[in-house]
């Protein structure tokens, strides 16, 4: 009987895996983490910092005030109430300076953050309501100031720069020279006396001409809150009343800007990828501003930046002199008192002003030059 087929056995698979062995799991694939553009890093790194430097400011504040000499009771209640222990008692209770300086600065710090800058010993307001008074006058003064700067001043810096040792490039660099050392308030006074008082081609101090009044307060700017108004009449008079002190003020911006325009264009134009536009044919006005101007931007922003501020905080010989009710003013009078909050509310929003300049300053560098955020 023939033997019957046995079927061989399977031969075993090389790759199969052998009993009592776990098998491993196939790997997953790796999921890359979404990355952060550079520009979104560059601006994360720079709030940070900001807020940083915030907390800066309000313990510099702070700090100065408590070392102002003088003392804050006897130039708010007078010589008289001093001889009254009683009186001088409840009015530092009041005011919070019988306390530890480290509470009295946990407490201005605590209300900062609630919007809270304490209450003018002068005006018997919150210094958040004066400070929303008198801030939007100074900022208009100052934001007409330097926009006439950066249109001048870059302009004359750019024909300065073009027309190299020529005579309208020895005209200009006088020019800017002048408006650099001559000093504002004396400028101030002279155009005042000259264009007011004598040739009567501008209007008087303050605003806004008495008669009319001021247009229905929105944003503070009352060019802006006329136009929103629709009123036409007050639009005319405040540009009238705005016009003269900007200009005075522009005066040194507009040197200062001249003068670093001319050397950072010159700069640009002696680079080689320049050279290499001109070989090529390309248009003079497409060379300016495609190539040189753009380069040539990064130290503008930075003057502009720095000139914006410097504004902000050195108008109060001017308003003085126009009777502009800014943050000048305000600030002079609560010196002068010894208005403790009212002094470091100003110190505060001047110095988050600078604070914001910068990071917009940052900011245009990041768009302007790629290797400013990709670093």
């Amino acid at each position: 009987m023939p033997d019957e087929h046995v079927p061989d056995k399977q031969a075993p698979d090389k790759d199969a895996p052998e009993k009592g062995v776990a098998v491993a799991a196939a790997p997953r694939p790796v999921r890359r983490r979404r990355e952060v553009p550079p520009l979104a890093r560059f601006l994360i790194r720079r709030i940070l910092m900001a807020v940083l430097l915030a907390w800066g400011i309000t313990l510099v504040t702070f700090v100065l005030t408590k070392l102002v000499p003088g003392d804050p009771v006897a130039a708010n209640l007078g010589q008289r109430a001093l001889g009254d222990p009683a009186i001088v008692a409840q009015w530092r209770a009041e005011h919070g300076l019988d306390k530890p300086l480290w509470e009295q600065y946990v407490l201005h710090l605590g209300g900062v953050l609630q919007g809270d800058l304490g209450m003018s010993q002068q005006s018997h307001r919150p210094v958040s309501e004066d400070l929303a008074e008198y801030v939007p006058a100074t900022l208009e003064l100052a934001g007409v100031a330097i926009v006439i700067s950066l249109i001048l001043g870059v302009a004359f810096g750019v024909v300065a720069a073009l027309r190299r040792d020529r005579l309208s490039d020895h005209v200009l660099r006088v020019l800017s020279l002048v408006g650099i050392s001559v000093p504002t308030f004396w400028l101030a006074l002279v155009a005042f006396y000259v264009f007011f008082y004598r040739l009567q081609i501008t209007p008087g101090s303050g605003r806004v001409d008495p008669a009319l009044g001021a247009p229905p307060g929105v944003t503070g700017l009352q060019t802006v809150d006329a136009l929103l108004a629709g009123r036409w009449d007050i639009f005319t008079s405040a540009v009238g009343h705005l016009i003269t002190p900007a200009l005075v003020l522009a005066l040194y911006t507009i040197g200062l800007l001249t003068r670093f325009t001319r050397s950072a264009v010159l700069e640009v134009l002696g680079q080689d990828y320049v050279r290499a536009a001109r070989a090529k044919g390309l248009p003079g006005r497409v060379i300016l501003f495609r190539y040189v101007l753009r380069s040539a931007l990064v130290p503008i922003i930075t003057v502009a930046g720095l000139a914006f501020g410097s504004l902000l905080s050195g108008t109060v010989l001017v308003e003085a002199i126009f009777a502009w009710p800014g943050i000048g003013q305000y600030a002079y009078k609560s010196a002068t008192s010894l208005d403790l909050p009212a002094v470091m509310g100003v110190g505060l929003v001047v110095g988050v002003v600078y604070l914001a300049i910068n990071l917009i300053v940052d900011v245009l560098y990041g768009v302007i030059d790629p290797r400013v955020r990709l670093q």
